[in-house]
């Protein structure tokens, strides 16, 4: 395939909203993931991990954006079954495996890149009265999660300086992956602001990869519709790409 969306991390729950919304659009995709894609048919759904070189680099080729969803997440457990797995899990995963990608996406000339990023680099900033934070506000990050991503949208901006990348750096809401996490936000009127509905986020994904004239690097905010108190300014990303979320909690939570 030629000119097609490659999705890392296809399989997870952004993953298949972002799958969706480009096949609904007319986006040639390739989804790339530890198990099958959804609504992909197999020649277009390539199981690998981020440790597979080649395998990165076959799917990477010919085509003209990646969306780089793939990451441990921020719940995942450590050893002793107590936080983030640092060295285990988010090292490899969110450190060595986004320089892996980026350096498959410079050598196969892949002009566009969209990097999940997070929101919880704002944690320090969601309780106070500098809200809502601009995607230009310092990183004042969560945990050891966070710090990957941090890592990440430096990462982003070397290439996109160095090899002339256009880089987009997502720091993005909370898409809940299960019904305990359903539950959570249930509980937390900062999360429900927080909130991004798979709607909203297949949707941005198709005008971000369809985006125009974007700067070589940008660092954009992604949530739905606030619920409470906006927390996220989201005039930046509606401005370079044209979306605006149209939902909010709890619409599509509990989508599967």
């Amino acid at each position: 395939m030629r000119d097609h969306v490659m999705i890392t991390g296809s399989a997870g729950r952004l993953g298949r909203a972002a799958v969706r919304a480009l096949v609904a659009a007319g986006e040639p995709v390739v989804g790339y993931d530890l198990r099958p894609t959804p609504g992909l048919p197999p020649e277009q759904s390539i199981v690998g991990g981020l440790d597979d070189v080649a395998a990165l680099g076959q799917t990477m080729a010919g085509a003209k954006c990646l969306v780089h969803l793939a990451a441990t997440p921020d719940d995942a457990p450590g050893p002793d079954g107590q936080g983030d797995n640092f060295l285990n899990d988010l090292v490899p995963n969110n450190v060595v495996g986004p320089y892996r990608v980026m350096d498959a996406a410079w050598r196969h000339h892949v002009s566009q890149v969209i990097l999940a990023s997070t929101g919880q680099l704002y944690d320090g900033y969601l309780r106070g009265e500098e809200l809502p934070v601009r995607p230009d506000a310092l990183p004042r990050p969560r945990y050891l999660y966070a710090c990957t991503k941090v890592f990440l949208e430096a990462l982003g901006q070397v290439y996109s300086t160095k090899h002339g990348l256009t880089v987009v750096a997502l720091r993005l809401g909370w898409c809940p992956r299960n019904a305990g996490q359903v539950a959570e936000i249930r509980a937390s009127e900062l999360a429900q602001d927080v909130y991004l509905s798979p709607g909203d986020a297949g949707r941005f994904f198709t005008a971000a990869v369809r985006a125009k004239g974007l700067p070589k690097f940008s660092v954009m905010n992604v949530t739905s519709r606030f619920t409470h108190r906006e927390r996220y300014d989201l005039s930046e990303t509606t401005r370079l790409t044209g979306w605006a979320p149209t939902e909010q909690w709890d619409t599509g939570a509990l989508e599967g």
